[in-house]
């Protein structure tokens, strides 16, 4: 098992690592080449900014059982497809059950972005990063 992110924009980066260190977990994280990052520990891919590079990349780079950090549905989607194991930088575990709704909710509020000026996403609160590193370590848990 090993933990794949989506680092762009990842707020949860240090979790991630924090955590991995604590369970001796490899750490892939996936970059555009608009942004630089190092932390000591984690393996760094930095791509191309095209369209979708880093997504595919990270989605090729995966191994069945893997954890995956997302916000992106669509790779979340793909994950799943691949046996892996997706979580949301808000502690939301993708699963079988839950990802239809969820990419039928994102289609409806990208109609309703063309229609009407809607709000950005809600400010990160210290609640999001708690329910973050106890579903991965629940994630952790029980994949070894």
């Amino acid at each position: 098992m090993r933990i794949l992110v989506d680092a762009d924009a990842c707020p949860v980066k240090k979790i991630i690592v924090r955590q991995a260190k604590t369970f001796n977990i490899e750490v892939l994280m996936f970059l555009d080449n608009s942004h630089v990052y190092d932390d000591g520990y984690s393996k760094v891919f930095i791509l191309d900014k095209g369209a979708d590079s880093v997504d595919y990349f990270l989605i090729n780079k995966s191994l069945k059982g893997d954890i995956i950090v997302t916000q992106d549905y669509g790779v979340a989607t793909m994950a799943l497809s691949k046996k892996t194991f997706p979580i949301s930088q808000n502690g939301l575990i993708y699963d079988d059950d839950n990802i239809l709704s969820l990419l039928t909710q994102r289609a409806t509020n990208q109609k309703l972005r063309k229609h009407k000026k809607m709000r950005g996403p809600r400010k990160r609160t210290k609640e999001n990063d708690i329910k973050f590193e106890e579903n991965l370590t629940k994630l952790i848990n029980s994949k070894l």
